[in-house]
């Protein structure tokens, strides 16, 4: 392994180079991501054609797509979406994690983010994280619960 001196250290100690190499993009991710593709992707629908008569009902349907990273069931399932507001041709998405040390949150920021704007009356998405009130099993929808039932995690 390469060795390299590094200021600080005590005369003649030394410690490993750090070797890098440059990530490979993935040729499924959008252009503007290279850290992950997260479980559910392929289940989400083509972009509408046209924009649709009821934007905020649209909206929250593209939101029923997206997965969390680490169950299969849908952000709006588990109750983590708080509410959508549309301004012009900007989304504004209030979420909420299940607790503020999620691993997955920027993932979860992502799809949001990469599924609302592929749909042609959203140019721009604003997550709004929210923590109060705090996210609780009394939030996941009824279909949420029978989808986690069936994988045996009981809440």
């Amino acid at each position: 392994m390469a060795r390299r001196e590094t200021a600080g250290l005590a005369r003649g100690m030394t410690m490993p180079a750090v070797l890098t190499k440059t990530p490979l993009i993935d040729a499924g991710l959008p252009g503007r991501i290279s850290t992950h593709k997260s479980g559910g992707r392929d289940r989400w629908t083509d972009p509408l054609k046209e924009v649709p008569v009821d934007r905020i009902g649209a909206t929250w349907a593209a939101l029923d797509e997206v997965l969390d990273p680490e169950l299969p069931i849908s952000l709006v399932e588990l109750g983590l979406v708080y509410g959508v507001e549309l301004i012009d041709e900007i989304a504004r998405v209030q979420v909420t994690f299940t607790s503020t040390a999620c691993p997955c949150m920027e993932f979860i920021r992502e799809d949001v983010k990469d599924r609302l704007e592929i749909e042609p009356w959203i140019r721009k998405v604003e997550i709004i994280e929210v923590w109060d009130p705090p996210w609780t099993t009394e939030r996941v929808t009824s279909a949420g619960r029978t989808k986690l039932g069936r994988l045996g995690v009981g809440i």
